[in-house]
């Protein structure tokens, strides 16, 4: 029978615990991989995220007020008790979560519902610009300690542990080539030419896209007893078994057939509040172990 999150918790989701699709070291997993050798998703018997639960942001580095919005706009989208009309919408790409929770059939618990906590700026590099992963942990600490996901976000201009290398979090503008990818030409691979970023911005709409892959993974897997796929020290979770699939038609180098705005040729993939357009990761469906996109 599933368990389920009841009492009172700290997750502090840190930059360095994921592997995300755009980095040279995550798994890549092409259309022909899904076909011939489906996943199978097992679940650990371990809690679920449920209830009221506040996303702090810790921003370390300088950020402008519009690029804080961008991404606070972005989890006030996805639950949002006035829920966007313009479809498809993030929060209608969230509510695939639940997938997983009625599959274990819950009991005695409370919907999941996620909302923008408290943000904390710290604008003085009071830990300088090279940053290690016990100094993540101490920044993470200045967000909410009960009932809340804890997330640091980093600005460009700062080094932290392991970036680049094996992981990308959500890690702003450094190495585009493999942190901002579809917006940004990749690295490695297919050299298809990058789409457009909905806000303008390629740094933060690619922190978007790792950070609603972290929310997605932690809402399903928060204590590593979870949903997942493979090694519990490496494991495939709900949007990081789909990686580089945002759309229909998608293949290694091709982000799938994006919706694109006709007045400023951006692509996206789902509409948030305040007239937002994001471009968010196909998430895993266990009902059918296949990766399942918006459009």
């Amino acid at each position: 029978m599933a368990s389920s999150l009841s009492s009172h918790f700290l997750l502090q989701l840190l930059l360095v615990i994921s592997i995300i699709q755009s980095s040279s070291a995550a798994r890549k997993i092409s259309v022909t991989d899904q076909t011939q050798e489906p996943l199978l998703f097992q679940y650990h018997n371990g809690p679920l995220l449920t209830g009221e639960v506040s996303i702090n942001l810790i921003w370390y580095g300088q950020f402008r007020p519009s690029q804080r919005a961008i991404v606070s706009d972005f989890i006030a989208s996805l639950s949002s008790r006035k829920p966007t009309k313009a479809q498809p919408s993030v929060a209608t790409w969230w509510k695939a979560t639940e997938k997983y929770y009625n599959l274990v059939k819950t009991k005695n618990s409370s919907p999941l519902l996620l909302s923008v906590g408290t943000q904390v700026l710290d604008e003085s590099y009071s830990l300088g610009k090279s940053l290690s992963n016990k100094q993540i942990v101490q920044l993470a600490s200045k967000g909410g300690q009960k009932d809340a996901v804890n997330v640091v976000l980093t600005s460009s201009d700062v080094a932290v542990e392991g970036f680049c290398s094996s992981k990308c979090g959500t890690h702003g503008s450094s190495c585009p080539g493999q942190c901002a990818w579809p917006f940004h030409q990749p690295i490695y691979g297919p050299q298809n030419a990058p789409v457009v970023a909905p806000n303008n911005d390629v740094g933060l709409d690619g922190m978007v896209i790792n950070l609603a892959s972290l929310l997605a993974g932690t809402a399903t897997n928060p204590f590593e007893n979870g949903y997942f796929q493979g090694p519990k020290e490496a494991p495939l979770e709900a949007a990081s078994a789909c990686p580089g699939v945002y759309a229909k038609g998608a293949y290694p180098g091709y982000a799938g057939d994006l919706l694109v705005d006709s007045t400023t040729g951006a692509s996206y993939n789902a509409h948030g509040v305040n007239g937002r357009k994001y471009v968010l990761p196909a998430l895993f469906d266990p009902s059918t172990s296949t990766c399942s996109t918006l459009i």
